[in-house]
């Protein structure tokens, strides 16, 4: 029995992180499946973008209401519920000609994958200590983005192999039997949580903050690499500009993932050690716009690529920096809803991303179709992935000023 108590938090942390890898299979998965989306919707590159977009829009969206759900309820039954959801918006791709049901469902996809970050940091408050929120936190992110490379080239395998309706009927099994364990095994929450009056208050103090505000729009300017090609648009890119094979096109960003998994705790370390943070953040916006201004208008080797592309994913930790210093302009009072609300706010340029690019490149296609599908030239593809490095120089010069104010802030009260 003792044996047992001592056990049950690492397994419910467990299956919590494995939720959250699990989510990032969902997220990732149009990448993999766009021509087979595109061929049974009969849709062109913009509706596909918006498509792909609107899960961003439902995690953006369900953010903070499940953040107040988990504190209320507790992750026993707000998790297994999301996960439902999740399944249930799988399903309209399986069973379903209807386009607006295929959306609802990506939006349901989206919402219910919003619970899984936070259900992690709640589990983790729940059962370990606060000295070990950091590092259970890392173990959490790298294990969801296992998923994401699982996400890649190993479901692009699988799909080859077993189709596309089998490979979604396995997913739904996932998740089902997912949920299940984790409603079996995560217990009740010890006491109810009493929410504070002053929740819509706090949310208005927190919008009235402007360091806040500006570190959210920034922040979430410089997620193009992640959510904008490393999601969707870039293995259908690699096959067409640079020839590659689906396999190798599917694997080459998952890269992106996994410098994310060692970016981390990385960039953490480095900005606390130097204190540095805006520095830290500024030079990741440098190189990813670099990074992809190469491979847009240049054209580099695989084993360039994939160096870039992992040293991107690196970069693309920034997030975590930010979402730091945004807590570090407001009381302690505000740090749980700033940590969210910036959060929620990159997700939601998430669908802004992926919108943009396809609309643009559908203004550039040429016109060719084959088999009832768009088909997009190179040219027609760089155009839109080029918003991606346009974005990131924006938000570096952002947070290059945003520096310079806090420095001259700094020291007129030195």
């Amino acid at each position: 029995m003792a044996s047992y108590k001592r056990a049950l938090p690492w397994v419910v942390w467990l299956l919590a992180s494995i939720f959250y890898a699990y989510q990032y299979i969902l997220r990732i998965l149009p990448s993999i499946t766009i021509d087979e989306i595109m061929h049974k919707f009969n849709i062109d590159a913009t509706v596909f973008g918006q498509y792909s977009g609107v899960y961003y829009l439902g995690y953006a969206g369900m953010h903070i209401p499940l953040g107040i759900m988990l504190d209320r309820i507790g992750p026993k039954k707000v998790l297994p519920i999301s996960i439902v959801a999740v399944v249930v918006g799988l399903m309209p791709m399986l069973y379903s000609d209807s386009w607006v049901l295929a959306c609802i469902g990506r939006f349901m996809i989206g919402a219910g994958s919003s619970a899984a970050i936070l259900g992690v940091f709640k589990i983790i408050r729940m059962t370990f200590s606060e000295e070990r929120f950091g590092r259970m936190l890392g173990i959490s992110v790298t294990i969801g983005l296992v998923g994401a490379i699982y996400g890649s080239q190993p479901l692009n395998y699988q799909l080859a192999i077993i189709g596309y309706e089998h490979m979604l009927h396995v997913i739904m099994f996932m998740g089902v039997l997912l949920a299940l364990f984790i409603y079996i095994m995560v217990p009740a929450q010890k006491e109810d949580v009493i929410l504070s009056q002053s929740v819509w208050a706090d949310v208005k103090n927190l919008l009235k903050t402007p360091n806040v505000l500006m570190i959210c729009l920034l922040s979430g300017l410089m997620v193009g690499p992640l959510d904008g090609f490393a999601d969707v648009w870039g293995a259908s890119y690699l096959m067409v500009s640079y020839g590659f094979e689906k396999s190798m096109a599917a694997s080459l960003p998952s890269l992106i993932f996994f410098g994310m998994g060692i970016g981390s705790p990385l960039l953490a370390v480095i900005a606390e050690k130097t204190g540095r943070y805006y520095e830290v953040i500024i030079a990741c916006a440098a190189m990813m716009a670099l990074t992809f201004v190469m491979l847009l208008f240049g054209k580099i080797q695989s084993f360039t690529m994939g160096t870039l592309f992992f040293l991107t994913g690196i970069a693309c930790a920034y997030q975590i920096l930010a979402i730091y210093k945004a807590s570090t302009c407001v009381s302690e009072s505000l740090v749980g809803l700033t940590t969210a609300t910036v959060n929620m706010v990159i997700m939601a340029f998430g669908y802004m991303f992926h919108s943009s690019i396809g609309k643009v490149m559908e203004a550039a296609w040429d016109g060719t179709i084959i088999d009832g599908i768009h088909v997009y030239s190179a040219k027609a593809y760089t155009l839109g992935l080029a918003i991606i490095p346009i974005a990131l120089i924006i938000g570096g010069v952002g947070f290059a000023l945003i520096r310079i104010r806090s420095r001259k802030s700094l020291n007129q009260n030195a």
